[in-house]
């Protein structure tokens, strides 16, 4: 389940989951505290910040009455002269790079890279229950097609972390800022075949009541702050890409450490990224340990 994983712009379509210590010389007894810590909101200071920047783990898409913001992650805004979202939600241009991202490249349609039963199942989920003209939807990414089914599996008014975040920071007048592009965070999936991607489709459709009941079990390890849970569970989902963790994740979270620390020295910034970048020891929290940065969770 990518829920927590999914790709922020694919799940703003509908509206697409604590860690290594840090460098012993630097805090020797770190290492226990992601292990044994269920935080989703932690703090992040010291290495020359001169003041504290925040890290919140989110799930891009859930039932609006199951979304909280707590006290602590109100005060923490407050706190913050920024907002960072994996995409700058608050850009004009987001929903034009958006819709140029959604497409197979020429040539290549969603049919061509199942088996027939396979697409004739799809195809018919999607025009009778889903009420989508699956017919003149085949060249979009198999990827994008799988988020669409999120509306009905959630059956409930979705709700969004990151667009409450950007509803915060507007009526806080704070500039909202994104850790990739549209284009790098879709062209992840590009880097993933056409009929890996339309097998993940194909089973979450065939399988529909399986992926309704990992959701809930995801979301009941939102809930108690269990960003370890989350991670394991989300890389081995019935309907995960586990062989491309590094992709989806490790790699990712790497490149926006350098990005995340040039933010926090230029001003105290609250950032916000899929729960499941945070935990283990390739997670935000411990590269940013890694750095030198010292990182609590704001309980």
């Amino acid at each position: 389940m990518r829920l927590l994983t999914l790709s922020l712009a694919a799940a703003l379509l509908l509206a697409s989951p604590l860690a290594q210590a840090q460098k012993a010389a630097k805090a020797p007894k770190a290492a226990a505290t992601p292990a044994t810590t269920k935080a989703l909101l932690w703090e992040i200071s010291g290495n020359k910040l001169a003041k504290p920047s925040y890290v919140f783990g989110t799930i891009h898409i859930l039932c609006a009455d199951d979304l909280k913001v707590s006290e602590a992650v109100k005060k923490a805004v407050d706190n913050s002269q920024q907002i960072a979202l994996e995409l700058d939600m608050d850009s004009p241009t987001m929903a034009q790079e958006m819709r140029g991202q959604m497409m197979l490249p020429a040539g290549q349609t969603v049919q061509g890279c199942m088996t027939k039963e396979e697409y004739a199942a799809v195809s018919d989920y999607y025009t009778n229950e889903l009420k989508m003209p699956f017919a003149q939807m085949g060249t979009m990414k198999p990827f994008i097609l799988s988020s669409l089914m999120y509306p009905k599996m959630l059956d409930c008014p979705m709700g969004s972390y990151e667009m409450t975040l950007v509803g915060m920071a507007k009526a806080k007048q704070l500039e909202v800022v994104g850790l990739e592009t549209v284009a790098e965070q879709m062209g992840i999936f590009d880097k993933i075949p056409c009929d890996k991607q339309a097998r993940m489709l194909s089973d979450m459709v065939a399988k529909r009541s399986e992926a309704q009941q990992e959701f809930r079990a995801l979301f009941q390890l939102y809930q108690a702050q269990d960003v370890e849970g989350l991670l394991k569970m989300s890389m081995g989902s019935l309907f995960g890409m586990q062989e491309y963790e590094d992709l989806i994740l490790t790699s990712r979270n790497k490149r926006w450490i350098p990005l995340m620390a040039q933010q926090a020295t230029s001003k105290p910034t609250f950032f916000a990224v899929g729960a499941a970048h945070l935990g283990g020891p390739n997670g935000v929290l411990a590269l940013l340990r890694q750095q030198g940065y010292q990182v609590k969770p704001m309980l």
